[in-house]
């Protein structure tokens, strides 16, 4: 059943959103080659502590940490360790969530470490503006099929392969909440947004093909072709108006 967010929700909402926007500003600040993927959950962790919030993640459906840190071919759920360190040309996607006052923020960045090739600083690029893309058609009355489409059409129009089988959500007093909002589809289809929707917008795109795979850990998904992937992610409120990014710092 989908959720329909009060002006007194949306502010807790933005409140949350602020928190978690503010752990990946940080994480942006730090990052560094030779730091372990356990050092950047440490991080996560202690800013969201430490502005009254708990990490969303943390004991999630079982899962370790506070933060879900995945490198290079690694899509999402990356687990982390003190055993992988961060090297000069590594991209990292960072995805982190805050509870605050009953409600969730979700919202994820891929970061570049030290100096990175061409191919990893255009796959950054173009999943980062199919995400703004999206956001930027979003307001009441527009339905999850465009959303879904806009992002589909802008990355593989440019030859990028769009992960299918994960996807956005909504978002609010649960981490997922309906509907899910696929990154791929057809426009003119699915659930017609309402003001006071909240919902998490997250493409995933891999630099060659759309396949991935999880690991043996449960957790970890890698593009099967063993390419690069990207991920950005922004939770939204839906407005008359547009898109109202609850994820910012």
């Amino acid at each position: 059943m989908i959720s329909v967010k009060s002006t007194a929700d949306l502010a807790k909402m933005r409140a949350s959103g602020k928190i978690a926007g503010g752990a990946l500003k940080l994480v942006g600040e730090k990052i560094k080659p030779g730091m372990t993927t356990l050092q950047v959950n440490k991080i996560v962790h202690d800013y969201i502590v430490s502005h009254g919030a708990k990490p969303s993640f943390l004991h999630y459906g079982g899962f370790p940490a506070s933060a879900c840190i995945s490198v290079n071919e690694e899509v999402i759920h990356g687990i982390p360790t003190a055993k992988r360190v961060l090297k000069e040309g590594d991209i990292v996607s960072v995805d982190v969530g805050a509870l605050k006052d009953g409600f969730h923020s979700d919202t994820c960045m891929t970061f570049p470490v030290g100096e990175i090739s061409d191919e990893a600083r255009k796959l950054l690029e173009v999943t980062q503006n199919s995400l703004f893309a999206a956001i930027d058609i979003v307001k009441a009355g527009v339905r999850i099929g465009d959303i879904s489409h806009t992002v589909q059409e802008y990355c593989e129009s440019r030859g990028y392969g769009v992960v299918r089988q994960y996807c956005g959500h909504g978002v609010g007093r649960q981490l997922h909440e309906d509907p899910e909002v696929p990154n791929y589809g057809v426009a003119g289809h699915g659930t017609r947004l309402v003001s006071g929707m909240t919902i998490a917008i997250e493409p995933m795109i891999n630099v060659k093909g759309a396949g991935v795979k999880v690991l043996d850990n449960g957790w970890t998904v890698v593009t099967t072709s063993g390419s690069l992937s990207a991920h950005f992610e922004h939770t939204v409120a839906v407005t008359s108006e547009g898109a109202v990014i609850l994820t910012l710092p």
